[in-house]
């Protein structure tokens, strides 16, 4: 009886410690969170960070997903016991795990714009994102193991840092964008500076099971400065700015890539047919226009014995690209015969595909010229083709250009070739 009293008058006492906090200004409840980051500069050598790419890695992650999320009333049990999502299944999402002597604690999974939009866009309006350019992420799938969650941030923080440092360096993002419940958006506005889509709380967010939600984003190519100012005169351990801006985590294990390329792709047939089609009914529960999509992105032969079955005019209306477009961020010359001779224009190409690329280029650029391009596809990949400039889309974030080659060459076809199956970090790196 004596152990029930304290545990009711503990949970008495919380819950009138939460109620005095929150009538506390946000300033003040903001800068009370912030004195109470403690971010190890020098986290244990038995933790590691990768990307989830294994099944084993993919499976632990969904499990602890899973039990968050059913623990917290965002989704209902599934047999399999893991939460698993058709953004999973495409190669525009990228999950991060956190290992701890072998063992998955932690993750976290990136969303970047891919056929299927952002789950946030069912009911929060990015337009006022998408206005400043750059490409946006969805943070979504954030969960620790229940054994890890009291460690003061020790698997919370590494994770968050290295999911910043994946979306800088390698996922050419510069918005990210995230759907919390209520009760836990002070903590995203006061350590990390995310700025709320918008002011009401949305009462019903079908990904999340129906709960409230509030969409908030962050503006990675302000964010030092925002963190600097925020942060300044804080010790290390208290120090957010210094943690994410400019501190090396050895326990991070940053991908190694041939290639130019802004995706890091682990699904193959084997994984999908594993996770969409044996462990869950997420293939099967897709409408028509999704799966024709996962066509439409998987296009290799291996892929198909693996993809949901649709009608025969599932696909009319949503024509499928006769060569598969890839993203890619890196430079690039083309020159051009004039007149005055000939004249060169750099390009940052953002994407390509077997037939073409486009590419941004800031001066002005005339459509229907010839000339030769050389596309750095890689530190050591260089391709060298004749194109022809094709296309041309102004938008606030920049001028583009479409470029038509006339034929790849050898280098241009091995990169296409990789980004079709997806190997493009250490397997090609020989």
């Amino acid at each position: 009886m004596t152990q029930i009293q304290r545990s009711s008058f503990r949970k008495k006492f919380h819950h009138g410690l939460r109620r005095l906090f929150g009538v506390l200004p946000a300033p003040a409840r903001f800068e009370i969170y912030r004195r109470m980051v403690d971010c190890d500069p020098d986290p244990d050598a038995r933790l590691q960070l990768k990307i989830a790419e294994t099944r084993e890695e993919l499976e632990d992650c969904f499990k602890i997903l899973h039990d968050a999320y059913v623990a917290s009333g965002f989704m209902k049990p599934e047999p399999s016991g893991m939460r698993i999502t058709p953004y999973h299944a495409l190669p525009t999402t990228t999950t991060l795990c956190a290992k701890y002597d072998g063992r998955v604690v932690g993750t976290i999974s990136m969303i970047r714009e891919g056929v299927f939009g952002f789950p946030l866009q069912s009911v929060f309006d990015l337009e006022h994102v998408r206005a400043q350019g750059g490409q946006i992420a969805e943070i979504s799938a954030l969960a620790v193991h229940p054994d890890f969650r009291k460690t003061g941030g020790a698997i919370l923080f590494p994770l968050m840092k290295f999911m910043h440092e994946y979306c800088t360096e390698f996922f050419d993002t510069r918005h990210l964008v995230i759907a919390v419940n209520p009760e836990r958006i002070e903590l995203y506005e006061a350590l990390l500076y995310f700025q709320r889509l918008q002011e009401t709380v949305v009462d019903n967010y079908d990904f999340a099971n129906g709960a409230p939600a509030v969409g908030a984003t962050l503006d990675l190519k302000h964010a030092s400065d925002v963190f600097r100012a925020g942060y300044r005169g804080r010790a290390a351990r208290k120090n957010l700015h210094k943690y994410f801006f400019q501190l090396k985590l050895e326990n991070i294990q940053l991908p190694r890539r041939r290639y130019f390329t802004t995706n890091d792709p682990v699904m193959t047939p084997a994984l999908l047919d594993h996770f969409f089609n044996k462990k869950s009914k997420v293939f099967e529960e897709l409408d028509d226009r999704k799966k024709a999509l996962l066509w439409s992105i998987y296009g290799l032969v291996e892929y198909r014995s693996v993809l949901p079955m649709l009608r025969g005019d599932a696909v009319a209306g949503h024509p499928l690209r006769q060569h598969q477009r890839y993203s890619i961020r890196c430079p690039g010359v083309v020159t051009f015969d004039t007149p005055e001779g000939k004249r060169p224009f750099v390009l940052h190409v953002i994407e390509v595909s077997l037939s073409g690329f486009q590419a941004e280029c800031k001066l002005d650029l005339e459509l229907g010229q010839s000339g030769q391009a050389t596309i750095e596809l890689g530190k050591s990949e260089h391709s060298t083709v004749t194109v022809s400039a094709v296309r041309r889309r102004e938008t606030e974030a920049g001028v583009f250009i479409g470029f038509r080659l006339d034929e790849p060459d050898r280098i241009w076809r091995q990169c296409v070739a990789a980004l079709e199956v997806g190997q493009t970090s250490d397997d090609l790196m020989q």
